[in-house]
């Protein structure tokens, strides 16, 4: 039996006006034609379910393609056309497409052409069909349209193929260039055509449609994947990886960008995997290049079909890696509220190109990153300014403690723990820090600082915003040393806090409750060590019961205490701020000795013992001499206090020099300094301390150009160092009260009578040949001669410092320095005429040259009363 008249029942029950139609139907159906209608409905849910089936296969998106390809091979052979193509109408874009093989690259690429030009494009815009034998003399032919490359058209058939919702819109051009037999297209094969263009339309267009549809529905489901991915991590980088990932896969591309935006250096950064696919490297652009950097410019959608057309777009990266860019779709990406926050930029889309329904989708995602973004960033804002914090805090030298409003330790420096006997640096102790911060936080500030009145003045500076500054406070503790019970070979220290009442007693941690347990004082007698109790696991490091002061190391600190409140943005109080400083003997030395040595040797000198620098010793070091020159012309019209605070800002730049180069400060003689180089404590390798000296010297000249340069129109500083390498004596000079530390020896003079040779041979840096020899490879220099100071009488060959042999010497200099090395040999060979033309030659290059004038004058005093026969060319110097 068969249902008469039945339709689409499901459709008609999709109808809003028919609601209630199929009751009324059915309600006096006899039973057989019920039967037939269930079959009939049954039927019809069936190929609804065949319609989902295809939408949800992964195979779809090559339907069409597989589609097409059949249908334009098969149109070509009842035609008997030599090439046949079908055009799909893209209306949103106003183009035609197609898809083929590019030969050069072996892979289907998309071939768009526009709809307002050519036999084409009328064809696709008037619905009308073209059929000329002579394409070319038509006066619609478009060579570039209408001609495919490489191919010689004659006669040309296109026709359109209607949608089944109006005959006058194409869905499709058929394009078929000439005919076989050379011979035209004629009427019988547009009447062929149109016996199965109808049908190809209905069949396009069903799979254009079942299309989008799978289309619209994988991309809610990515969206939905991509929008929980996003809202599971606070990490941006987290963040950044799985938005890429998400995008691509959502939008089915190739490859996917999210640019970041920065404010503040007008780039955009993103980060990308390395080669190694986990690695993540930074990559930043600046904000108004390229295609990425247009959108964040206007914030506009771009959506480029073939991005070597656009003017936007920059090959190189392509051209460097071999990649081909083909479509871009780039959209922006804005926060909560309304800024622009960043810019996703994905990158040749797996089939075709992206569509209107790609912006919309993206448009969506971008909505869910931004949010996830912004949460991120503000996440990551949030822990890079706690670990400033953090950093800050742990930087400062004093003692800091942070409390909440109750007056609970919250956070705690290691200078704090370090105060407190807590060994921060000590590799079998390295555990003991972190022990420390755990048993501290959340205890009371004053249970673990027994300060005089400092629960007091705390709690006073957290209900009324008071502030206390209070000068030579004293601070006892204890510090109790225990075996580890887990590692035999490290050691346990614990922080021992006297009882106020019985100052012979502490307690572990300032804990001094009972156990419950009454056998604990019992155990405690029998056993060998505090902690080896049978509820250890559950106390240790902690024991509540009173430790005898013999058995505790005591800590006495002198300090200065500071409590200040810490307030939030409305003015009111959220904690307290304890800061001690240490002015006990060993921070008294450290502050002393960092004003002449460098923190890292202080720290150094500090760990060998009270009195490591009271010892001499016997080292080979380089000792350099500066002094300022003119220094009554600098100075006679300044007064007292300008004149302190002008020699402070050079010595400041002066004692850097030294400093960055592990210099020591010796001393200060009025307006010159004396440095030391290899002392205290020997560089590494110790040979070192020749070119540190002579490194210091350059960065010396450097930083008095910058200090002159600073200082428009005032007369110029200039300055005179003499630098000498060899053995001295060093060590602290004086008493424990009263100590200078200083080193002794002729390489100390010798240095001294350097620094004033400079005035006589109008040199700024003079070495020894005792330097020289340590560093030559280093450094180009000019031999300026031979001297016997005043109080020695062995020669010294002393040198002037031109340049670093790292930084290339100019030509002329290199032909006067020639001049002048001949005209010394010649000197030195008692040939003073010859010498006197070298050296005339080098002054005509150097103008006013002092060595050079100093040698021409010597040369002719030697022409006049020529020198003994055991004259060797060395200079006695007749004053120091």
């Amino acid at each position: 039996m068969t249902f008469s008249n039945a339709g689409s029942v499901l459709a008609t029950l999709t109808q809003v006006n028919l609601m209630g139609a199929l009751t009324s139907r059915v309600k006096n159906l006899p039973v057989p034609e019920l039967v037939c209608l269930l079959d009939f409905i049954t039927a019809e849910f069936q190929q609804f379910i065949r319609a989902m089936d295809l939408i949800n296969n992964e195979a779809l998106e090559s339907l069409l393609e597989q589609l097409l390809d059949a249908f334009t091979v098969k149109i070509g052979l009842i035609l008997q056309a030599d090439r046949t193509t079908i055009f799909l109408v893209d209306s949103s874009k106003n183009q035609l497409w197609h898809k083929t093989v590019d030969v050069t690259i072996g892979k289907p690429v998309e071939v768009r052409l526009p709809m307002d030009a050519g036999i084409l494009g009328y064809v696709a815009t008037t619905g009308k069909s073209i059929n000329v034998v002579e394409a070319r003399e038509h006066e619609l032919f478009n060579a570039e349209v209408d001609e495919p490359s490489d191919y010689q058209i004659k006669s040309i058939l296109c026709m359109p193929i209607f949608s089944s919702k109006s005959e006058t819109e194409p869905v499709a051009v058929v394009r078929l260039l000439n005919k076989a037999g050379d011979v035209p297209f004629d009427e019988d094969d547009e009447q062929q055509f149109r016996v199965f263009a109808d049908s190809i339309g209905i069949i396009l267009e069903s799979c254009q449609s079942f299309y989008v549809v799978a289309r619209n529905q994988r991309g809610v489901a990515a969206l939905l994947r991509a929008t929980t991915t996003l809202g599971q991590s606070l990490d941006l980088e987290t963040t950044l990886r799985a938005v890429m990932d998400q995008a691509r896969d959502l939008m089915q591309a190739d490859r996917s960008t999210l640019f970041l935006l920065n404010r503040e250096t007008n780039e955009l950064w993103t980060k990308v995997a390395k080669a190694d696919g986990k690695t993540m490297m930074k990559i930043r652009i600046p904000a108004n290049r390229g295609i990425a950097g247009y959108v964040a410019s206007t914030g506009q959608i771009l959506n480029i079909t073939d991005a070597y057309d656009d003017p936007r777009f920059d090959p190189t990266t392509d051209q460097q890696t071999g990649y081909r860019t083909r479509t871009v779709l780039c959209m922006p990406v804005y926060n909560a509220k309304g800024e622009l926050i960043g810019v996703t930029q994905l990158i040749n889309k797996n089939q075709g190109t992206f569509t209107n329904s790609d912006e919309e989708f993206l448009r969506a995602f971008n909505s869910q990153a931004g949010m996830a973004l912004q949460n991120s960033q503000l996440f990551e804002n949030m822990m890079v300014e706690k670990q400033y914090q953090k950093d800050m805090l742990q930087s400062l030298s004093d003692a800091v403690i942070s409390t909440d409003f109750q007056g609970r330790i919250v956070t705690i420096n290691e200078a704090a723990l370090e105060l407190l006997g807590c060994p921060v640096n000590q590799d079998k102790t390295k555990d003991n820090p972190q022990l420390w911060e755990h048993k501290l936080i959340n205890r009371y500030v004053w249970e673990v600082l027994p300060i005089e009145n400092l629960k007091f003045r705390l709690e006073d500076s957290l209900n009324h915003a008071a502030r206390h500054y209070v000068p030579e406070q004293s601070l006892t503790l204890g510090l109790l040393v225990e075996k580890s019970l887990d590692l035999p070979e490290a050691e346990n220290y614990i922080l021992a806090v006297p009882d106020p009442h019985h100052p012979n007693s502490y307690y572990a941690w300032g804990e001094n409750a009972a156990w419950a347990e009454e056998l604990a004082v019992l155990q405690l007698a029998n056993s060998q060590s505090l902690f080896a109790l049978d509820n250890s696991a559950t106390y240790y490091p902690y024991c509540p019961l009173p430790i005898s002061g013999s058995h505790i190391k005591v800590i006495e600190r002198s300090l200065n205490l500071t409590v200040n409140p810490l307030t939030n943005p409305e003015g009111g109080v959220r904690g307290g701020l304890v800061v001690l400083e240490d002015i006990s003997r060993e921070k008294r030395m450290k502050t002393t000795m960092s004003r002449y040595m460098t923190p890292g040797v202080v720290e150094q000198v500090m760990a060998l013992g009270d009195d490591a620098l009271m010892v001499g010793e016997r080292k080979d070091v380089t000792i350099l001499f500066s002094d300022i020159r003119g220094y009554t012309t600098l100075t006679e019209n300044l007064g007292a206090s300008e004149v302190v605070a002008l020699l402070n800002q050079y010595f400041e730049t002066m004692v850097e020099a030294v400093f960055h180069c592990e210099g020591t400060l010796d001393k200060f003689i009025g307006d010159a300094l004396m440095a030391v180089f290899g002392a205290p404590l020997p560089l590494n390798p110790p040979e070192i301390h020749g070119w540190m000296a002579v490194k210091s010297a350059l960065d010396m000249r450097k930083r008095l150009q910058e200090f002159n340069d600073s200082r428009p129109g005032e007369i110029p500083f200039r300055f005179g160092i003499g630098i000498s390498s060899g053995e001295v004596v060093s060590g602290n000079i004086g008493s424990q009260k009263r100590m200078d530390y200083t080193v002794i020896g002729d390489a100390v003079n010798l240095s001294s009578r350097l620094e004033e040779l400079t005035k006589e041979y109008g040199c700024d840096i003079i070495l020894s040949e005792f330097t020289y020899s340590l560093c030559s490879d280093r450094i180009w220099v000019r031999e300026l001669d031979k001297v016997r100071v005043k109080g020695k009488n062995q020669p010294v060959g002393i040198y002037e410092l031109l340049q670093s042999s790292s930084e290339p010497m100019e030509g002329e200099t290199q032909r006067f320095l020639e001049l002048y090395k001949n005209g010394r040999e010649a000197y030195i060979a008692r040939n003073f005429h010859k010498a006197i033309s070298f050296f005339e030659a080098a002054l005509a290059i150097r103008q006013k040259d002092k060595p050079v004038e100093v040698h021409i004058e010597r040369s002719l005093n030697y022409l006049k009363v020529p020198p003994p026969d055991d004259w060797d060319g060395v200079h006695t110097m007749a004053t120091k």
